[in-house]
């Protein structure tokens, strides 16, 4: 069975400020949708309001995961479902590893399905086949999370992240987000080597540059709280080529 992301006539406030005036999206596993927009479009509202956070209020609309309500629901439950989100600025944890980090997740996720948490031995295997999959060291499992991590690293760890847990759909805000282009390279092959008929991805980005690398059936524009005009690729080439003051114009 296809799991599906579907936002509903969604509207969102912060500090009684509305940002979402109405967004209508689906996604669904195997897909690959791309949001795209101006500064202050409401793009990472978007992101925030999908995983959870507090301060953002879901006024009108509903989010459904797998046919469910999950507005209501705290973002580690929103995990334990299968929704990722990949955060636009990863903060750091000092004194926890990636490794531990990476477990305590993995054991968080899977207690929803009653699976029994992975002996340290167990995930070491299961951690080594996903960094194998994406060319990443062991060294870097060693590490406190994101302490002195470089832009790249940062992202190179949410993605390992992203396979450890396996979601249905994962949110990627502004993954291209301060990378210079041999790092754009790098964590763009990391989410191609993660693209399945499991794993729907919802990226939201500023710059069609990432476009470059990962090629999305889909592409929407958000502008002013609300998706304005959907596409493909070719979408995305003419935002490149033209702005968005001819999507503006024409609303």
């Amino acid at each position: 069975m296809t799991i599906t992301l579907e936002i509903i006539n969604l509207h969102v406030s912060i500090d009684s400020k509305q940002i979402l005036k109405g967004v209508n999206l689906v996604v669904k596993q195997g897909e690959t949708h791309t949001i795209m927009g101006p500064n202050g479009s409401g793009k990472s509202t978007l992101a925030n309001t999908l995983m959870g956070h507090p301060k953002y209020m879901v006024d009108k609309g509903d989010i459904l995961f797998d046919g469910e309500s999950i507005v209501k629901l705290t973002p580690d439950k929103r995990a334990k479902k299968g929704l990722f989100l990949a955060f636009q600025y990863p903060h750091e944890v000092s004194g926890v590893s990636v490794f531990n980090f990476l477990r305590s997740s993995y054991n968080s996720v899977t207690s929803q399905s009653n699976a029994k948490p992975l002996s340290i031995i167990a995930f070491r295997k299961y951690l080594r086949e996903k960094m194998n999959i994406l060319n990443i060291e062991e060294e870097f499992t060693k590490r406190y999370l994101n302490e002195g991590f470089s832009g790249g690293e940062k992202k190179k760890s949410e993605i390992l992240q992203m396979a450890v847990l396996a979601p249905k759909i994962a949110v990627l805000d502004e993954t291209d987000s301060g990378l210079d282009i041999d790092a754009l390279k790098t964590v763009s092959e990391a989410i191609n080597k993660m693209s399945s008929p499991d794993l729907g991805i919802l990226l939201i980005t500023h710059y069609q540059r990432i476009l470059k690398y990962i090629k999305p059936q889909f592409v929407h524009v958000l502008m002013d709280g609300k998706v304005v005009k959907s596409g493909s690729m070719s979408l995305a080439q003419d935002l490149e080529n033209k702005g968005y003051d001819w999507i503006r114009d024409s609303l």
